[in-house]
């Protein structure tokens, strides 16, 4: 099975993808989930038709493991996830397509995949499920990462 290649190398190539890109800044590199500017993540997923599911996270649900934070380990992974006709992802799906090279950056983004949130795909205006490929990028920022309770 052919599975369509979304990501950011291929923002150039699909007018479609290009245009959710510009409203939604950096949705798809997911350093931070990007809200659409000037409107609230769901509603702007519900306004567009898109072929691909759009992230609607107000926030990032990844976790940049602290002791990596501290010792400036950077990365990027590459997951494989499959989003179902209502957004969910499905976390048996969930795959390292392009790995890191860091184990533990690897289960990090694997781990915040789970919560995810998206606006499914569509065909034909109705809502479809989709594999698709979705970059995790842990950056080192100035600021430390913040950290949620468990």
């Amino acid at each position: 099975m052919d599975m369509p290649r979304h990501g950011l190398a291929n923002l150039r190539s699909r007018p479609s993808i290009r245009v959710l890109a510009r409203r939604c800044a950096g949705a798809f590199a997911l350093t931070v989930l990007a809200t659409c500017r000037g409107r609230e993540p769901a509603q702007a997923a519900a306004t567009m038709e898109n072929d691909v599911p759009v992230a609607i996270n107000s926030g990032s649900p990844f976790q940049y493991p602290p002791d990596l934070y501290d010792q400036s380990v950077e990365g990027q992974v590459r997951l494989r996830l499959y989003v179902d006709s209502a957004g969910r992802v499905r976390p048996d799906s969930t795959r390292v397509a392009l790995s890191s090279g860091t184990p533990a950056l690897d289960s990090a983004a694997v781990r915040g995949a789970a919560q995810l949130q998206f606006a499914p795909a569509h065909k034909n205006g109705q809502p479809v499920g989709t594999a698709f490929y979705q970059p995790v990028i842990f950056r080192r920022s100035a600021e430390p990462p913040v950290q949620t309770p468990r």
